[in-house]
């Protein structure tokens, strides 16, 4: 249960310590007052997301922590999953920092806010009129027979079946795709494969043929001019360049012994001749290895062209990217060749997946059937308690082919107000205030259903009357005792039956920038009371015959 609630810089409250008793606790005040925003406060530690718009001060932090009693509940497991230490007196709090930034805590454990969700939802109920509103949704109807059957958890299970299944029907599909694609492109790819396999390609080929072309292309004078050179050059001519260094060397020989100079001359001419001499070996050699072969220069130039060709083709410039071209192919020929058995696995994990949606589909479906029995056994005299003796309702559940998220049912709640009545859907024929308290009636058959600790109803008792009211109250009295119950209302003879009872007053603080209106809320003596249950029925102040109806309403109560 919910034993204490600090409220530090949030909306219209500046600070605010709440307790709250066990049973049935009601909490009122003036309309404008902020009966809600501890409602907003909660919501906080349960996960809500919040920013800045909420604090009180822009300058300082928004503080909201609570004391919950947790014992019996089964969280131990959940808290040892989280590595959080388990004590049956659970602290949750959430800060909101003037950034924007949000930290959530467990025990003084920091948390994620899906993990502080989790566990606020295992610990407080808040029911709001949008929640009411939803009671005509086929969706809300299936999740009511889920928390009456105590069915989450099963649902939670083949949700991630369902996953697993949603997951191996697409892998499915995108195989299936890839196949069909790579049979059409199969024999397009296997030309182009075959096309450049042939080519027998060499990865540095293409420079030298080129080489080699240029070469063939200028062959013949290449020839004519290493000729000339040799002529020019080489012994073969008395007034050659070698025979003319030659006698030059010779001639200096003779006079070395007359000039060091001229000794270091006769040395650098004499390498000279010999680099010279190298030279004409080189030609030579180089123009003995030319053999011009009209047929060998067509062979150099098919094969440049055949690889220019390809290269256009496929839109590259190297013949390293043609043979990367070339193993992708080949690694995609294979891929298809071997999608078969790949397409047979998917097959077999869609059908397995599917066998255990199924078997799960089944037993949540088994599951809410149960629970809806359960509701039109129980719900009769509940709506009797709350002044509906002559109403029906049925509750059908209907399995679908498909299956969903949520399971392969469709929940309908079927709904007549009157004696003799036309069941018809529930949105379609019930009105606000029958909502209301159809709501709360099976709200009733969820606290002694489950484990759920405490329920806070926010304004359930809008669009009743004062008479209806009386019974709402006995039925949120009768669920007080199993459960913590808190109700914020505006119905004095809904607050009359309340154990204890907590009041929201508007005030007015000085602060830097002004004077602001500020939420307090506080709990009331039994004096106290009884002077707002006769405001409630009167005015401010109160009549002494309202104050005695009040007196009489909370001894009604007592007795």
């Amino acid at each position: 249960m919910l034993q204490s609630l600090h409220i530090e810089n949030y909306a219209l409250i500046d600070r605010s310590d709440i307790v709250l008793d066990r049973g049935f606790t009601a909490i009122t005040g003036e309309t404008g007052a902020g009966k809600s925003i501890m409602l907003g406060a909660l919501s906080l530690l349960l996960g809500q997301r919040a920013d800045t718009k909420v604090l009180f001060d822009k300058e300082r932090k928004c503080v909201v922590e609570a004391s919950f009693a947790i014992g019996g509940l089964g969280l131990q497991p959940l808290f040892a999953d989280h590595d959080i230490d388990y004590e049956d007196l659970m602290l949750l709090r959430r800060e909101i920092l003037p950034s924007g930034k949000s930290r959530a805590f467990i025990n003084d454990s920091p948390v994620a806010l899906p993990l502080m969700r989790e566990v606020g939802e295992r610990v407080v109920d808040i029911h709001s009129q949008h929640q009411t509103l939803l009671l005509g949704n086929a969706d809300f109807q299936l999740s009511l027979l889920d928390s009456v059957g105590d069915a989450e958890a099963p649902l939670a299970e083949y949700r991630t079946a369902y996953q697993h299944y949603t997951n191996a029907k697409r892998i499915l599909e995108q195989l299936t795709a890839q196949e069909a694609q790579a049979r059409r492109d199969i024999d397009y790819n296997r030309f182009l494969f075959d096309e450049l396999d042939k080519a027998h390609l060499q990865p540095d080929e293409q420079q030298e043929l080129e080489n080699e072309a240029r070469l063939l292309a200028g062959a013949e004078e290449v020839q004519q001019t290493i000729a000339s050179v040799l002529q020019m050059c080489g012994t073969d001519s008395d007034t050659s360049a070698l025979s003319a260094l030659s006698s030059a060397h010779s001639l200096l020989g003779r006079i070395v012994r007359y000039s060091n100079a001229v000794d270091e001359l006769t040395e650098r001419l004499s390498s000279s001749l010999i680099e010279l001499r190298d030279i004409m070996d080189s030609l030579q050699g180089l123009n003995d290895s030319l053999h011009f072969s009209p047929q060998r220069q067509a062979e150099v130039n098919d094969r440049l062209d055949l690889i220019y060709r390809l290269q256009r083709k496929h839109g590259v410039n190297t013949v390293a990217e043609l043979l990367g071209i070339r193993d992708s192919l080949d690694q995609q020929l294979q891929n298809a060749d071997g999608m078969d058995e790949q397409i047979r696995q998917a097959m077999e994990q869609v059908d397995s997946t599917f066998a255990l949606v199924q078997q799960l589909g089944e037993r949540q479906t088994a599951l809410r059937q149960s629970a809806a029995t359960y509701v039109e056994a129980h719900i009769q005299p509940l709506l009797e308690a709350v002044g509906m003796r002559d109403a029906t309702l049925q509750v059908r559940v209907e399995t679908l082919s498909d299956y969903t998220p949520s399971g392969c049912n469709r929940a309908t709640f079927l709904f007549n107000a009157n004696k003799g009545g036309e069941l018809r859907e529930l949105a379609k024929v019930a009105s606000g205030g029958e909502m209301s308290r159809l709501m709360l009636a099976i709200k009733a058959i969820l606290s002694s259903s489950t484990l759920l600790p405490t329920i806070i109803f926010d304004e359930i008792d809008s669009g009743i009357s004062g008479d209806i009211s009386v019974k709402v109250g006995q039925l949120m009295q009768r669920m007080s005792a199993h459960m913590q119950v808190v109700a914020i209302t505006h119905m004095p003879q809904i607050a009359a039956r309340a154990n204890s009872h907590l009041k929201v007053r508007k005030g007015v603080k000085q602060t830097d920038s002004g004077e602001r209106t500020i939420s307090h809320i506080a709990p009331l003596s039994e004096a106290e009371r009884v002077v707002e249950v006769a405001t409630m029925l009167s005015a401010d102040p109160p009549t002494e015959a309202a104050l005695q109806t009040a007196r009489e309403l909370m001894n009604s109560h007592s007795a």
